[in-house]
């Protein structure tokens, strides 16, 4: 029977049980107090490098606190996935990565990976999406892909390819093309994507790539590489004479990628809810959506940091099944 005389202690305990909640409620009020970092898992000069320096900038000015961008390319982007996960789950280790780091290297670097991706980060934001091409060296002899498997077929494995790593989606997704038309191409990866693929392509060292728009855009109007087939879904204003991978026979073939913003799991829901919210700020921003649309950056965010989260586990799903069906192995 309750007695009078257990009534403190009663209290007590229930002022206990009460205080984490109040804490984590409070947690957002007072974030940031200090300089917060962004990991980004390629080398400067790639599309996830360019939309986490410009949210990183409007962030240092919307918090009053510095935003820093990081990057740290290596292993596919797993040293940067793994030491975000790994980071105290406070708001102030992030990370901004895309359909290849946190749905594809789940899959295809399971047997080497410290941690899952879908289970060791939290989705805070979709950002952006942008279209993909195959783009190639300027004076490569192919102007589209009939004429590159003409190409390949006459000597197989002599044309090199770039990517942004092993298990990539312009690894696989070229895994996937060549498989379609029945040729053998090299893969050359490079772990600094595309601010290393770019100079490659360039060079003539592997001249050909599935790349996305906004990191070849400028170097395609500056005649030093090409495209002969985009991956949209219709031809691009950009490019009005570059037929579409489906009008070349290749429907369904190529990624139009999503880049996105993560923390560690373990952040506190209402530091993962802020940081939503002042992120969307900036990206329906019209002044800053016409901004990335010049630069090919399609601001696509995701309605709730839940619905991007569940993205994600969906693609990593899904990727996991191509990859099965497909039996493309990554040694």
């Amino acid at each position: 029977m309750f007695r009078f005389m257990d009534y403190p202690k009663i209290a007590c305990i229930a002022v206990s049980l009460a205080l984490p909640l109040t804490a984590a409620a409070q947690s957002a009020e007072g974030y940031p107090s200090h300089p917060v970092k962004i990991l980004v898992p390629y080398a400067p000069g790639g599309a996830t490098d360019i939309i986490a320096r410009i949210v990183a900038a409007k962030l240092t000015e919307s918090f009053g606190q510095s935003v820093l961008v990081e990057n740290r390319p290596g292993a596919s982007g797993n040293l940067a996935l793994e030491a975000v996960a790994k980071a105290p789950a406070d708001g102030y280790t992030l990370f901004v990565g895309n359909v290849s780091t946190n749905t594809i290297n789940e899959n295809t670097f399971a047997s080497t990976l410290t941690i899952k991706p879908s289970r060791d980060l939290v989705g805070i934001a979709k950002l952006v999406e942008i279209p993909h091409i195959i783009a190639t060296t300027a004076n490569f002899p192919a102007g589209n892909l009939a004429e590159l498997i003409a190409l390949a077929k006459k000597e197989p494995g002599k044309i090199n390819y770039a990517s942004a790593g092993l298990g990539s989606y312009p690894h696989l997704d070229m895994e996937k093309f060549q498989k379609a038309a029945g040729i053998q191409l090299t893969h050359i990866p490079y772990k600094g994507g595309a601010g290393q693929m770019i100079p490659a392509i360039i060079a003539g060292e592997a001249p050909v790539a599935f790349l996305n728009l906004s990191s070849a855009l400028p170097q395609i109007k500056g005649g030093r590489m090409k495209a002969i087939a985009t991956t949209a879904p219709t031809r691009l204003a950009e490019l009005p004479d570059v037929a579409t991978m489906a009008e070349q026979g290749f429907p369904g073939i190529g990624t139009n990628a999503w880049q996105g913003m993560f923390a560690p799991s373990a952040t506190p829901a209402p530091v993962v809810d802020k940081l939503y919210k002042s992120v969307a700020a900036i990206l329906t921003n019209a002044e800053m959506k016409d901004r990335l649309s010049k630069q090919m950056l399609d601001v696509t965010l995701s309605p709730s940091p839940a619905q991007f989260q569940q993205l994600v586990e969906k693609e990593t799903h899904a990727w996991g099944d191509f990859l099965r069906e497909a039996k493309i192995k990554i040694e």
